[in-house]
């Protein structure tokens, strides 16, 4: 699956389509948005632009994708990449997405979710994972809500806004 897949709606004000080159602005400041304030995204100083050439490519051959609006707006990203680069762990594939803060608790989650899993099964993966912040008390619940189940916890190994985090684990078989 690469970026090149066919544009899907998700419902009537909502589209997936491929990530290109032209979504580079807004991909960036929404991620860079949870970067200044939240703990769903590590990063602890806002990126580069030039970062988002760093997720095209750790999804080659992947789902790169982001949900935009009737108007062409970009109101979030979804990523799926390989978990690890060697072949014993092809059938496994990580996955991240981001909204815009003003498309939150819409459902436009669970059905950018449901893409990434039906796109995980065409490229033969049949376990998903997903690295969440213990402070990241939205992004527990919906993985919780959406079949994934807490695999494992590194404690204390993330300190952002003076504070530290555990990182969680969660994997879904599909």
């Amino acid at each position: 699956m690469t970026s090149s897949a066919v544009t899907q709606p998700l419902e009537t004000d909502y589209r997936l389509v491929p990530m290109t080159e032209e979504h580079r602005q807004a991909v960036m400041d929404i991620f860079n948005y949870y970067v200044e304030n939240s703990f769903a995204a590590y990063p602890d100083t806002k990126l580069e632009y030039r970062f988002f050439d760093h997720l095209l490519n750790m999804c080659r051959g992947y789902s790169a994708l982001v949900v935009t609006t009737s108007t062409g707006e970009v109101a979030g990203f979804a990523l799926l990449h390989p978990y690890h680069p060697a072949p014993t762990f092809k059938r496994t594939a990580e996955l991240s997405y981001f909204l815009a803060p003003a498309h939150t608790r819409k459902g436009i989650g669970k059905l950018v979710l449901e893409r990434l899993v039906a796109d995980a099964r065409l490229l033969g993966i049949g376990h998903l994972l997903a690295s969440v912040s213990s402070r990241n008390e939205e992004s527990l619940a919906f993985h919780r809500n959406n079949g994934f189940s807490e695999c494992g916890r590194f404690h204390q190994v993330g300190h952002k806004f003076e504070r530290d985090f555990d990182v969680v684990w969660f994997e879904r078989k599909i």
